[in-house]
């Protein structure tokens, strides 16, 4: 899939930020920096933004972003379970392997979004407008997508095991290669996606009908 990646021939001499919340104190704008093997919990961000940077090895939990926006940034093995993210804007980003369990993405903007071998399990995506997003491996599963607003968005071999869709459109989106295992979704949103022959018997209810044998 055709995504924008982080732009990273942008990145200029790097500075390595040692204590992220310190930082921040001091810093609402944070651009051209790497942050590496940091931990913290319950930080609470507002109205920062990021560009061009590079998260690697870096565990934020249970913590709050609100009006934050990334441009141009890679995170790399990173740990965000159970942080919400709040009217936030993520463009050009990429998440390798990371962690992004118990997740809200609420009302947030995200284009140009790879999503790879990250595990997504219970994260919310609600009222926010997607464009560009590939989830590739990636697991969702039990995870709620609401009342989204989406274009050219890519399963890859993604885990939607019990995954509910809610007035989030998968018109023209391929799902033949995900597991789409126990999913929740209308007629209505499901209505022009693509599906294989086994999926299409597991979502026969949708048509009030059941398959025997």
């Amino acid at each position: 899939m055709n995504i924008l990646k982080p732009q990273k021939m942008l990145f200029d001499n790097l500075r390595t930020i040692e204590n992220l919340q310190s930082e921040l104190m001091e810093n609402d704008e944070l651009e051209n920096v790497k942050i590496k093997d940091y931990s913290t919990s319950n930080l609470e961000v507002f109205d920062v933004t990021s560009n061009k940077a590079i998260f690697n090895n870096v565990s934020i939990i249970n913590s709050r972003f609100e009006k934050t926006s990334f441009t141009d940034v890679e995170f790399s093995n990173c740990n965000f379970s159970n942080t919400t993210f709040d009217n936030c804007s993520f463009i050009r980003c990429e998440f390798n392997n990371c962690k992004l369990t118990g997740c809200n993405f609420i009302e947030n903007v995200l284009f140009d979004i790879g999503f790879i071998d990250s595990n997504m399990g219970y994260a919310n995506i609600s009222m926010s407008n997607l464009r560009g997003i590939f989830f590739n491996n990636t697991s969702i599963r039990s995870g709620s997508l609401q009342e989204n607003k989406v274009k050219n968005i890519n399963f890859k071999e993604a885990d939607l095991t019990g995954t509910q869709f809610f007035k989030t459109s998968l018109n023209g989106i391929d799902l033949s290669n995900s597991n789409i295992d126990q999913i929740a979704v209308s007629l209505e949103d499901i209505k022009g996606a693509k599906i294989n022959q086994m999926q299409a018997i597991d979502l026969m209810y949708l048509l009030g009908v059941k398959v025997v044998e």
